[in-house]
């Protein structure tokens, strides 16, 4: 029957474009609107329980600091980040000359001769792609202007509808659980509450973690890359703390390009880019990830490796960031819904029933203290 079911489905999908559509346009609004909720909604807890301060005035307020710092990042940052941008584009040539020098060098023994002669080829072959790609970019990007100015015209629609969304979030905080409860039956009214209750903890604890980690993460390249000298360190860190969202191999892929400049400058940048790396990754992975996330996922490592392979091959870049939390979320759905049936089926002894009984509680509790600090 459910494959019946799924057949059917697939000869109607045509009933479903509207509705992927309407999901196409409305949910990355949402989604940033999500993840700026999660940030900024313990800070209008604190100064609403706290200081007794106007739910309505903190959000304000909040949102008047952040646009604040909005304003400073785009004067201040923005020229100089540019700057780098263009010095990078300026000296690429310069680089990539440098490089086959350095190279032509270290393979000046004879006994290199034939590697030195594939390198050659594999130089000519590759300039010669480069050249025959760049002939082709003017007439492609004259003939994806309206594609270029759709996606910038997508862009600043999120920008402009997200903080929209974001206000009356914040603003109507405890309302969305009591919305959706109260269309449930009277049965499960709890246990959703429960879930939704533990679905908001995960997502908050993991959105939070991340991102405070990739800042940190961001500034630790930044000054590393800063004491020797490494040219780009403020394109590079941020390069870094976006790219460490991608749990495991961020640090890692951000490190690649790092390490092309550096080789392009001298062999010996390579080693202290590397010595930078090790002890970014030791204070990340011993001091800073323990103290802000910790296991808070409650994830297997090879869970979690399996589900960045799959994420990633479905939905590339999107999908290596977003595949932790969405796996989280269906893993408690499934578990609450596999924790009923043991409870309602007659296939499980009664050990296992009080196991499963005691586990809900202790998550339970668990949530519950976590919701009340």
């Amino acid at each position: 029957m459910v494959f019946l079911i799924i057949f059917l489905f697939s000869k109607i999908s045509f009933v479903f474009k509207p509705v992927d559509q309407i999901l196409g346009i409305t949910m990355p609004p949402v989604i940033l609107a999500l993840v700026l909720y999660y940030l900024i909604n313990p800070l209008i807890n604190v100064l609403e329980s706290k200081f007794h301060v106007n739910r309505i005035l903190s959000i304000t307020f909040v949102f008047i600091i952040i646009l604040a710092l909005l304003i400073w990042g785009v004067m201040s940052l923005i020229p100089f980040v540019q700057s780098q941008v263009d010095s990078l584009v300026k000296n690429w040539p310069q680089y990539w000359n440098s490089l086959n020098k350095s190279l032509q060098n270290m393979f000046s023994d004879p006994k290199l001769h034939l590697v030195k002669e594939r390198l050659v080829e594999t130089n000519a072959s590759v300039t010669k792609s480069f050249e025959k790609s760049m002939d082709q970019i003017l007439p492609q990007t004259m003939n994806n202007i309206s594609s270029a100015v759709s996606v910038l015209t997508n862009v600043v629609i999120i920008l402009m509808t997200a903080p929209f969304i974001l206000f009356f979030m914040l603003k109507d905080d405890k309302k969305f659980k009591e919305s959706i409860i109260k269309f449930m039956p009277d049965r499960i009214k709890t246990s959703v509450g429960d879930m939704l209750s533990e679905i908001s903890q995960s997502l908050s604890s993991y959105i939070t973690g991340q991102l405070t980690v990739a800042f940190w993460v961001a500034v630790m390249f930044f000054v590393g890359y800063l004491i020797i000298g490494q040219r780009y360190a403020l394109i590079l860190g941020i390069v870094a703390g976006i790219l460490n969202l991608i749990p495991y191999i961020g640090s890692t892929l951000a490190l690649v390009p790092s390490l092309v400049i550096a080789a392009f400058i001298a062999p010996s940048m390579v080693l202290k880019v590397l010595i930078v790396f090790a002890v970014e990754q030791t204070v990340e992975t011993r001091v800073i990830s323990p103290i802000i996330v910790g296991n808070k996922m409650q994830m297997h490592p090879v869970t979690t490796i399996l589900v960045l392979l799959v994420s990633a091959g479905m939905y590339g870049l999107i999908g290596m960031i977003a595949g932790i939390p969405i796996f989280a979320i269906l893993k408690i759905i499934f578990t609450r819904i596999f924790n009923w049936f043991k409870r309602n089926s007659t296939w499980y002894t009664e050990e296992e029933l009080l196991e499963t009984k005691e586990v809900d509680e202790a998550e339970d509790t668990n949530n519950s203290e976590k919701v009340h600090k």
